[in-house]
């Protein structure tokens, strides 16, 4: 399926957009901030529009994850050719875009967390013509992941996102903001070095013939994910060989550093600490999810060999997680470290479910990846809202704040219940399909996962006592109740996770095809 706006693609639009917006802004005097702030603004509301419009047209009886024809809004060309290289033959590299199920959602989450990003940044006074040029640089390279088709474009979108998330937090972020985002840069070159190797593995490995029968080296994904296009005798050709198994582990930690899985997650707690409050909804709405989105899109088709070996190690570490991040949680007296840590906890039920390679577990991490997104993005703006007020984040400096902001209190309630995996919230669904899928998958392990619920429980339960309820101090007795400003960044969200925990079907219809197709082309490559 195509679209065409103004002879230019759909995804082209969604993705480059921002773009468009950063020059726009860069041509505007920086002491204009209003003007600013609303080109930014306007910008990101239609990408929202432009990502309403995909899931309105998107086919969802199409296959996707491998199959060419069943990509939809496909925007293919020739980008860089170099004709005839000496031992390697011709080389390709494809300016190649197109969606599935499985990144369907991504994109609506991206849109909608980039502008909730924008509203959260109207109160950014400091060097705001930098802030939101960087911020919209920021969001293309997120998008750009989600619809590249090509492992050399995916890569460049990859390594784009550090810059800006590295100024963004070194900048405008907290006290110890240098050492927050230089550790973040470390963290994610050297996962991103890692894939770069095995792409490079990758590229060499693979060639298909062209319609004149020549022999073209390329990094599209589709075609290194068709056994067929191995070249014989190369060095990730075969199944179930060392040398696969050890492109498997790069690629994997590379993508878990981003998720972050535990050993990996250590960057994670001190960039949400240090970011400002917009950065920080972005970094775990958005950036997150493209640690799990890279293993289903590359790792999962491309070798599914390794996956099949390490799926039990990847389950651990998802337990792991999903443990160590709740304990960890429980054991904070900083709000914003206590749902950082929280995170990592529920990335593990993504993981634990991805691993269980069945169809129920796979539909929940999806699911479970879109959901965290609109919950922990709520749960960072509430904090946001109590530190723009009192500059302070323990939560031993609150207490009785429903007595004073009941609207507060109210959306803070929904985000809360919802991380718990109350029924009735979109949180419930999805853990239930990932836990469903991973103990049918590996009992044990997904009987002490649960036992992670428990913990959850009791992190948000006694924050919810120790902020909200009890006695309120005299110091907090003039705080003001959420603004329409604010609401408008809350409501949509909240609607979000209501919608999707009383009817999940229109979510889980748009990606259950695609998603069944590749649980049925790993059982089909590994038996």
């Amino acid at each position: 399926m195509e679209f065409e706006i103004f002879g230019i693609g759909i995804l082209t639009w969604i993705v480059f957009l921002p773009i468009v917006g950063m020059l726009l802004i860069l041509l505007i005097p920086g002491e204009n901030k209003d003007a600013i702030r609303w080109t930014a603004a306007v910008v990101t509301s239609l990408q929202v529009l432009l990502a309403g419009m995909i899931v309105a047209l998107f086919d969802k009886s199409a296959l996707g994850i491998n199959d060419t024809a069943s990509f939809q809004f496909v925007e293919q060309y020739r980008w860089i050719v170099v004709e005839a290289v000496p031992r390697v033959g011709k080389i390709e590299i494809l300016y190649f875009l197109g969606i599935d199920g499985l990144s369907v959602l991504m994109i609506v989450l991206t849109a909608l967390i980039a502008l909730i990003g924008v509203i959260s940044s109207w109160s950014i006074e400091k060097m705001v013509k930098g802030y939101f040029a960087l911020y919209l640089m920021l969001v293309t390279g997120m998008m750009g992941v989600f619809v590249a088709l090509d492992f050399f474009l995916f890569f460049i979108f990859w390594e784009v996102m550090l810059l800006p998330m590295y100024f963004l937090i070194g900048i405008w972020g907290g006290a110890r903001r240098e050492y927050a985002a230089i550790k973040f840069f470390i963290y994610t070159f050297v996962g991103g070095v890692l894939m770069l190797l095995v792409m490079l593995g990758l590229y060499f490995s693979v060639a298909y013939t062209d319609a004149a029968g020549e022999r073209i080296h390329t990094f599209n994904l589709l075609h290194m994910m068709n056994p067929a296009n191995y070249v014989e005798g190369s060095i990730l050709a075969g199944l179930d060989t060392t040398w696969r198994y050890a492109a498997w582990m790069a690629l994997f930690i590379s993508f878990a550093i981003k998720v972050p899985l535990f050993p990996f997650h250590t960057w994670l707690p001190d960039a949400h600490v240090e970011a400002p409050t917009p950065i920080s909804v972005i970094l775990a709405g958005v950036l997150l999810k493209l640690g799990t989105y890279g293993m289903l899109r590359i790792l999962y088709p491309i070798l599914p060999d390794g996956t099949v070996y390490f799926m039990y190690l990847m389950a651990v570490l998802g337990m792991i997680s999903i443990i160590y991040g709740a304990l960890c949680a429980m054991a904070q007296d900083d709000f914003k470290k206590l749902i950082a840590y929280s995170s990592i906890s529920h990335m593990g039920i993504v993981m634990l479910g991805m691993a269980s390679l069945t169809n129920q577990g796979t539909v929940g991490a999806v699911l479970q990846m879109f959901n965290h997104g609109t919950i922990t993005a709520m749960l960072f703006l509430i904090v946001g809202v109590l530190y723009d007020r009192t500059h302070k984040r323990g939560l031993y400096d609150f207490g009785g704040i429903a007595n004073q902001m009941p609207r507060y209190t109210g959306v803070a309630m929904v985000a809360m219940f919802a991380a718990l995996g109350l029924p009735g919230l979109s949180g419930f669904v999805s853990e239930l399909f990932s836990f469903l899928g991973a103990f049918a998958a590996f009992r044990w392990i997904t009987i002490i996962s649960v036992t992670g619920i428990i913990f959850t429980a009791g992190y948000i339960l006694w924050t919810i006592q120790r902020v909200f309820l009890g006695e309120l101090s005299e110091e907090n007795k003039g705080l003001a109740d959420l603004t329409p400003r604010e609401l408008l960044m809350f409501v949509p969200l909240a609607i979000i996770v209501i919608a999707l925990g009383v009817y999940p079907g229109p979510a889980i219809a748009l990606m259950n095809t695609s998603l069944s197709h590749l649980v049925e082309l790993m059982s089909v490559f590994t038996r």
